[in-house]
């Protein structure tokens, strides 16, 4: 009762947990719905995480640019919209590079050559979001949905142990993946 829904693994005592709260983005704090009606969030271990993501990254049309989180200390990876870069506390700086970059993708995925919609920086190229110069000009590696899904869901398991208090799905046209 008001707790969200858990996936049965949990009941284990895995180490490794999300809340998945697809529909709903925070920006500074504050809750705003991205979907009406917004479906519930609930709590999953990695294998149950990746499985929904993962569905819900490959049939994304939009363009994404995500940072690969830092896997000893993230507490959240979220999804957010080119358009809510301002309001999520982006520095204008960091906000323009992101955006520079999500303008700019283009090319063929590195795994199967179909069209590239996904920018995968990873923590040896930008290991924090205040490098704008660095997001900038780092080359990034490029997939196509399916194969961009899969490399998120690959770095989200490199953690051992996590308690991730917010992962969401993307939504609009274009966005980031970020982490804190």
């Amino acid at each position: 009762m008001r707790w969200p829904a858990e996936c049965i693994h949990l009941e284990m005592g895995h180490t490794w947990m999300a809340t998945f709260i697809p529909d709903t983005l925070y920006l500074r704090g504050k809750a705003t719905q991205r979907r009406v009606p917004a479906r519930p969030h609930v709590s999953l271990c990695l294998d149950c995480l990746a499985g929904l993501l993962k569905r819900e990254l490959e049939v994304f049309p939009g363009r994404v640019v995500a940072f690969e989180p830092d896997a000893e200390n993230f507490t959240q990876y979220f999804f957010v919209g080119k358009d809510d870069f301002e309001a999520a506390g982006l520095r204008p700086e960091v906000d323009a590079a992101i955006g520079k970059r999500v303008e700019s993708l283009q090319g063929a995925c590195s795994d199967c050559g179909h069209r590239a919609t996904w920018l995968w920086i990873s923590r040896r190229e930008v290991s924090s979001l205040d490098q704008a110069e660095r997001i900038e000009n780092t080359p990034g590696a490029l997939y196509c949905a399916k194969h961009g899904a899969a490399k998120l869901c690959e770095a989200l398991g490199k953690a051992n142990e996590a308690n991730l208090f917010y992962v969401n799905a993307p939504y609009g046209e274009s966005g980031a993946y970020l982490w804190i």
